[in-house]
Formats: C-alpha cells, structure tokens, sequence
C-alpha cells in the first residue's frame, strides 16, 4: 500500500502541495480530480522522488519510507510513473523500450514472465515488438510507456494524463487495459483529465483544489455528486 500525509512542496515562494494526505492499495484505481494547476503532477512527482517535498512529510509503500529516496530507488522499491507525455524512447524498439523498464534488480529475476503478462495485457505490442516506437500511434505509444512501467514489476503505478491526445476508441481501449492491470494485483494512483472514463473504471476517488485535498470517496459517488459534476463532468 501506498501511504502519503503531510506532503507539503514548495516552487519557490509558491506553495503547490499542502498538507495532502492519501492512500492506495494493490489492486485498485484511486482517481485524482482537479481543474489545472492545483497540483496534481506535482504531487506524482513528489511519491516519484522527482520533486522535493517539504520536511515532515510522510511517503511510504508497504511500509517503508520513501522520503529522501532517490527515484531509481523508488522505483526498485515497488513504485513506478508514467509521465504526461509518455517520454518513451522514439528510436529503440517496443521489445527494446520494455527491456529498459526491467531494469532495477527487483524486476530482472521475473523478466520472462513480466514481459508475458505485458503483452498479454497489450497484444498490440506482441504485435509490434520490432517496430520503432516513434512511428506509432500516440495511443500504441501510451501502451508502449505503461508496459515499461510494468516491467518494472511494480505494487503501484502512477500514470499521469494517460488518455491525453488520444480518439475517444483509443481512450476507451486504453482504460479498459487499468482494469486487467487492476487485475494482475498493481495498484494505481490516475490523474485523468476524462473523468467520465476514470470515474467508471476507478474504486476510489480524491479532489484536489489549490494543492490540497478537498473531498474524497467512492468512484460511484463521485460520478453522483453535483459538485463533481458541475465541476468534471459538464454538469451531466
């Protein structure tokens, strides 16, 4: 489980993150809500390692801390981010971009059988494993830097903006791969600007506004509030 309290960052003299405080289990979707800017990436980041958080915050995965850890640490700990943007390798090959994300020790005794459970999860990719990334879809690309994050053999998986850029038929096939993921037992914190998709497929959900945590409940709560509505999901 992933365990975060009292995580506070600063960019300067601006406070982006205050006092947040959520968790997420193996095996399920938490679904992070807000309207830009109120800190959303900051606070992947931030459990990633990438960005510094204030002191007295709290980070942990089954237990142990992940404050002050260096992110290739973080990684080998059981945690992995797929970035807006993707930031897949463009000339290496898909087999090669998934050989890349088995790279720290805790994932590269089960390789074998982790690149198998990716590419079942994505049979385009089984399809395609010699062809450059680059000259695929944006789509097939997000599948491309999940399956890497996977490699990783992660407990839980950040993805941030997953569907960004993407047809709705891509949106709709990329979501419907959360839940067999959700399956295999890997927990998932998602930042998802459709929050129709992320709502239906997400078992828990938090709203951010202004870098805190404003609410938080049930996916199927959320999708029945008025103020969520109002505010993601065009009123409807």
């Amino acid at each position: 489980m992933l365990e975060v309290a009292e995580l506070s960052v600063d960019y300067g003299r601006h406070r982006a993150l205050s006092g947040v405080a959520l968790t997420v289990a193996r095996a399920e979707i938490v679904v992070l809500l807000g309207a830009n800017g109120t800190g959303k990436s900051t606070l992947l980041k931030a459990v990633a390692g990438l960005t510094p958080a204030r002191p007295g915050a709290r980070i942990a995965l089954n237990g142990q801390s992940l404050v002050g850890i260096p992110p290739h640490r973080i990684v080998n700990a059981g945690l992995a981010l797929v970035p807006e943007g993707r930031g897949v390798f463009g000339e290496l090959s898909v087999a090669e971009n998934l050989a890349l994300g088995a790279y720290p020790p805790r994932a590269r005794t089960q390789e074998a059988q982790t690149r198998d459970t990716v590419l079942a999860l994505f049979p385009r990719l089984a399809e395609r494993l010699h062809q450059q990334v680059r000259t695929m879809s944006g789509g097939e690309q997000q599948m491309v830097a999940i399956g890497r994050a996977l490699m990783s053999a992660p407990d839980i998986l950040l993805l941030d903006e997953p569907s960004l850029g993407l047809s709705p038929l891509m949106a709709h096939e990329l979501f419907e791969s959360l839940r067999r993921i959700r399956e295999t037992g890997v927990g998932t914190l998602l930042v998802e600007q459709n929050a129709h998709l992320s709502l239906r497929v997400g078992d828990r959900a938090y709203v951010m506004a202004t870098g805190r945590i404003s609410g938080g409940g049930t996916a199927a709560a959320a999708l029945n509030d008025d103020s969520v509505r109002r505010a993601y999901l065009g009123g409807h």
